[in-house]
């Protein structure tokens, strides 16, 4: 998960909990979500630093999907050889 920038200034950032959903402590639960932080807290100009746009993040997500493709296309082939 990236840190997101958004066109306000106020930025995304990747925040994890880790917690028990039974009485007895059996089950856990992970959950990721996005917390919004502002100029004002003291952690913003470091986040800043690593911060992407929107856009940025979706050009990542074109380019993860274009070599999945390549990959599966390149593992299909490497398949078809072992089996023929």
């Amino acid at each position: 998960m990236y840190v997101i920038r958004l066109p306000d200034g106020t930025l995304r950032v990747p925040h994890s909990v880790l917690g028990d959903s039974a009485p007895d402590g059996g089950d856990r639960i992970i959950a990721q979500a996005y917390v919004e932080v502002g100029p004002d807290d003291p952690d913003y100009e470091r986040l800043l630093e690593q911060s992407i746009t929107e856009a940025e993040l979706e050009e990542k997500r074109r380019s993860w999907r274009a070599g999945d493709a390549e990959l599966l296309r390149t593992f299909e082939e490497w398949k078809a050889e072992r089996e023929g």
